[in-house]
């Protein structure tokens, strides 16, 4: 069933009907105020040509984030001793979008020491109840009944991008908690939120991303966390300031196909949703922002510790995908034993042949956008 609006709203609007879902009115301060206002601004103006069905979705993103601090905020006071947890050499998979960051995350989060964060987590963020209860919890159910409509609607999108409540998934979501996250610019066209973000220091966002995950993990504190977001790339600086002992995996693949697979991905979550997020516009703004992203992080990692980083190539990966999950084992010098190794090898299995297994088609051309255009932006 398609769900429309005739409007985004304002910003102090949403925030009222996040109030009015959750019952709790304690945001933890005003720190998320700046960027949402300059968002739903932009959402509601002429520029973003939000269609109802658009309008609909993004006052949802928007909403969801508010409620995601709402509940955080609870949590934590709930759970005060989630603030003692250590989250140590977190193991963080970042590289452009569509250079096998989910895949890999993925095959990492399979060993059974490690843990990732589970979507419906990431959007109702609390201590990790117990697996065989999951099915149970109201919220975790309509999540998943929800995923499952979307799959029977839109089975292409399945095939772009795989995801139900039980899939670790990207830690953005954890982000947009203090109005940070370029989600929303691979979403719709913002181009004042877009300035805006450019400025920012992130370090507040990554010190609230960092007390999510002692809240998710409270029950499972001597497991690694391994994580994945491709917006990791730009504010990389402010991520190495609240982890500064972090593993970084990146991800690298041609970005001539990285690019038109982004463009496609946008294109394809956001059909119907905007009458200027389309076709040339999705290319040069997605161009804009993973060309900044890619450059400000490779400029940055030359000021850390080299040992904490390792390359993975996307070709590597598909072809060896155990191979290359026990290079990094060997790099960061973790322990890739027998029980590993079979997982592993199940999950990789599991994604190649079953119901994640990508299938996808793009084109550059269709977003305006030439290989010579592509290779220039990225060229160092």
């Amino acid at each position: 069933m398609t769900r429309e609006r005739a409007d985004v709203g304002s910003f102090d609007d949403i925030a009222a009907a996040a109030v009015r879902t959750t019952g709790m009115d304690d945001f933890g301060g005003t720190a998320h105020e700046e960027g949402l206002r300059i968002l739903v601004d932009d959402l509601a103006s002429p520029e973003a040509g939000l269609t109802g069905r658009g309008n609909y979705f993004q006052r949802s993103e928007v909403k969801s984030a508010l409620v995601g601090r709402l509940l955080v905020e609870a949590q934590l006071k709930a759970h005060p001793d989630a603030a003692d947890v250590p989250i140590e050499r977190p193991v963080f998979v970042l590289g452009l979008p569509r250079t096998g960051t989910t895949a890999l995350h993925r095959l990492l989060v399979a060993d059974p020491a490690h843990q990732g964060l589970e979507m419906w987590l990431t959007q109702y963020p609390q201590p990790r109840p117990p697996r065989e209860t999951w099915e149970t919890d109201p919220i975790f159910a309509a999540m998943q009944q929800a995923f499952s409509a979307h799959h029977v609607e839109d089975p292409e999108f399945m095939g772009i991008h795989y995801m139900d409540a039980t899939s670790v998934e990207e830690c953005w979501r954890l982000l947009r908690q203090t109005g940070k996250s370029n989600s929303y610019e691979s979403l719709a066209h913002v181009p004042r939120y877009s300035a805006w973000l450019r400025r920012q220091d992130w370090t507040d966002a990554y010190t609230r991303h960092k007390q999510n995950l002692q809240l998710i993990g409270l029950h499972d504190a001597e497991k690694r966390w391994v994580l994945k977001n491709p917006s990791h790339l730009e504010p990389f600086e402010s991520l190495m300031r609240v982890y500064p002992d972090a593993l970084i995996v990146h991800t690298r693949r041609d970005p001539v196909s990285c690019i038109a697979s982004s463009c496609s991905l946008s294109a394809s979550a956001t059909d119907g949703h905007s009458t200027t997020f389309v076709a040339e516009t999705v290319g040069r703004t997605q161009l804009e922002q993973w060309s900044a992203s890619y450059h400000a992080f490779m400029d940055a990692r030359t000021r850390y510790d080299s040992a904490q980083f390792v390359d993975v190539d996307f070709a590597d990966l598909q072809g060896d995908p155990v191979g290359t999950v026990r290079g990094v084992y060997e790099a960061f010098g973790l322990d890739f034993g027998a029980e590993v190794e079979s997982v592993v090898r199940a999950e990789a299995a599991e994604a190649s042949s079953g119901k994640a297994a990508p299938s996808h088609s793009y084109s550059l051309a269709d977003y305006g956008l030439t290989e010579e255009q592509v290779r220039a932006a990225f060229e160092r």
